[in-house]
């Protein structure tokens, strides 16, 4: 007979075995100890637990109601290697392959004119975000593009997690990626708040 405990994972609560729930706490400890900044570390954090906590989802049914090892292995496995995160890993793939996995449709709110529907829509379909506004400004002569924006607008969900971004661009959600995307979001802010303040001096 195994202990069992109650995990809370992006706001769930999961039952999960002890030899689980060791292994999944070495897992997330490793994690946590690549990031010396603490809102750096709690933010990475918050996403990787966020989709740890979908992936228990998806294998739990009637009938199976714990988290097992084979469960935390088997996600552990996809989540990924944490060393990669911090650049300690080897096995980083090269930039110039990117992932060709199954994207969703979201709107982009990082990239947005009014809704963000062209530039979740160019992620979807691997083109220029110009491209498409620009059928679009040419569909609006027809005049059916407006109807149709604003429908896309209503019907698509906005990329609001940092999974959800991942699944729009094709990436694989992983904890390389999920922290890999922190840190692009991270520099991207300081970039703009550099320019900002050299405008105002």
């Amino acid at each position: 007979m195994k202990k069992t405990f109650q995990v809370n994972l992006g706001h769930r609560v999961y039952n999960i075995d002890e030899d689980a729930y060791l292994k999944l706490k070495a897992y997330l400890d490793r994690i946590e100890g690549f990031f010396s900044d603490q809102r750096e570390r709690e933010d990475i954090l918050s996403d990787i637990e966020m989709r740890i906590a979908e992936l228990f989802a998806e294998r739990l049914k009637p009938g199976k109601e714990v988290i097992t090892l084979t469960d935390v292995t088997e996600v552990t496995s996809i989540m990924g290697d944490p060393r990669v995160i911090s650049g300690a890993g080897e096995t980083r793939q090269p930039e110039y392959e990117p992932y060709r996995g199954p994207r969703r449709i979201y709107r982009d709110p990082d990239d947005r004119v009014f809704g963000g529907v062209c530039s979740g829509l160019a992620h979807y379909f691997g083109i220029d975000r110009v491209i498409v506004r620009l059928l679009f400004v040419l569909f609006l002569v027809f005049g059916i593009g407006l109807l149709v924006y604003i429908i896309l607008w209503i019907v698509t969900p906005e990329a609001l997690t940092t999974s959800q971004k991942l699944e729009m661009r094709g990436d694989p959600v992983n904890a390389s990626n999920i922290g890999n995307f922190f840190r692009e979001e991270f520099e991207s802010v300081k970039k703009s708040f550099r320019g900002e303040k050299k405008n105002k001096l």
